[in-house]
């Protein structure tokens, strides 16, 4: 991690600043396509390039289990994680079918699913077999995150070298929304009633208890909100230290990362905290559903594309919103200036 820690620099506001002035020469009046035109400036600013390729975007997809889920706090059993990996491997999750349309390379990472997986197309990066029950123990030793960051940051590494120049980072783990939300408290100091939504589908009275969970694991860990990595090792996933390591290579590679929901958004504002550079590469798919997710979202200081009531996860509302980096890039790549098409760009008195 602290190898590709110390790789990041700032994005390159020079390069935005010129992508500012070149959609100025280009025939629309100024500053008509709105937020495109301010994706297209950081997209500039993230690649360095005044016309930047966002083709053969990567899904990544990270699996892991959470001993918390003894609690009770999902509608679903711990089972289903891997029922899920084995779905997303025959190519039947929301998430393969908008990566199919957006023609995006799909990896899915094995870095803690509690059972043995057996489809070979998953890659079996697994650190331990679930994380702790963080009611009762820590989440993670501090060894076992920092080999899920890395397996993170291996797994960007693939994708670059495969030719990807956009990235998109799902996760599956049952009780995941329980891990981000109590993060997310431990980091904001934010009221844990204020961040717990339906999740997977619970009910008023589960939601309660689930509350009153992450409660007493946050009292119990004592995790340092100073410090991010104390708070992730004590109180996160595996998925989730996965994918903060996925948007801190993301950010030494110069990669955009389309940032999902709300588990997504607690792990970049976690490789935020280890980096704030990491912020400059980082553009945010969606508002989720759920409540905390606007609490993760501001403390990033973040406006996401898209607000279509999803909160499915998989980095399914990430795919949803490539598109428009796909039609910000083909602006920059494809319109007439004012001169090459022969039309005045301002009255004349």
């Amino acid at each position: 991690m602290h190898a590709t820690v110390n790789r990041i620099q700032p994005v390159n506001f020079l390069a935005g600043e010129e992508a500012r002035r070149y959609l100025d020469t280009l025939t629309k009046p100024a500053g008509s396509l709105g937020a495109l035109e301010a994706l297209a400036i950081q997209l500039s600013a993230m690649t360095g390039e005044l016309r930047p390729n966002v083709a053969a975007p990567a899904v990544i997809v990270f699996a892991a289990d959470h001993g918390v889920a003894a609690e009770g706090v999902s509608a679903f059993s711990q089972a289903v994680t891997a029922q899920m990996v084995a779905n997303f491997v025959h190519g039947g999750a929301a998430i393969n079918v908008f990566a199919r349309q957006i023609g995006a390379r799909v990896e899915i990472v094995d870095v803690g699913v509690a059972s043995h997986l057996t489809e070979p197309s998953v890659v079996n990066a697994k650190v331990r077999h679930g994380t702790g029950n963080m009611l009762v123990e820590d989440a993670m030793q501090a060894y076992e995150a920092l080999a899920a960051i890395d397996a993170g940051i291996a797994a960007v590494e693939r994708a670059q070298n495969a030719g990807t120049h956009c990235l998109i980072v799902g996760e599956m783990g049952i009780a995941n929304t329980t891990a981000s939300s109590a993060m997310l408290a431990a980091l904001t100091g934010e009221s844990v009633a204020d961040l717990v939504g339906a999740g997977t589908g619970i009910n008023s009275v589960q939601q309660a208890h689930k509350i009153t969970v992450i409660e007493r694991a946050i009292a119990a860990r004592r995790a340092d909100p100073k410090a991010p990595f104390d708070v992730l090792a004590k109180l996160g996933g595996l998925e989730i230290a996965a994918m903060t390591g996925a948007y801190l290579a993301a950010a030494a590679q110069r990669l955009p990362a389309i940032v999902d929901g709300f588990i997504a958004t607690v792990a970049a504002l976690t490789a935020c905290r280890l980096c704030p550079a990491v912020r400059g590469y980082l553009i945010f798919g969606h508002r989720s559903q759920e409540p905390g997710h606007d609490i993760a979202l501001a403390a990033l200081a973040a406006k996401p594309l898209l607000d279509m009531n999803m909160r499915l996860g998989e980095g399914s509302g990430a795919a949803l919103a490539y598109p428009l980096l796909q039609a910000a890039t083909a602006m920059m790549r494809e319109m007439a200036t004012f001169d090459a098409a022969g039309v005045s760009d301002k009255a004349k008195p």
